[in-house]
């Protein structure tokens, strides 16, 4: 059987073909990347961080159930 070379594709010219589709699937994949951490979880709320304050125990009831009501109006 005939190879590569006696069709004019030496490994040379697979390899002219080959590194730039790696090339351009590798930036693919790192925009794709940067894309999908902006969109993933979303930062807290002040709502979160209201109780997550109280859950610590840094504020007491009355001040989170006023602050509480606050936010939600």
């Amino acid at each position: 059987m005939l190879g590569f070379e006696h069709y004019g594709m030496g490994w040379g010219m697979v390899l002219v073909w080959l590194i730039p589709i790696l090339l351009i699937a590798l930036i693919a994949l790192v925009v794709r990347n940067v894309i999908s951490d902006r969109n993933g979880k979303p930062e807290n709320t002040s709502l979160d961080i209201l109780e997550a304050r109280y859950a610590r125990g840094e504020i007491d009831r009355d001040e989170f159930l006023k602050r509480r009501a606050d936010l939600t109006e």
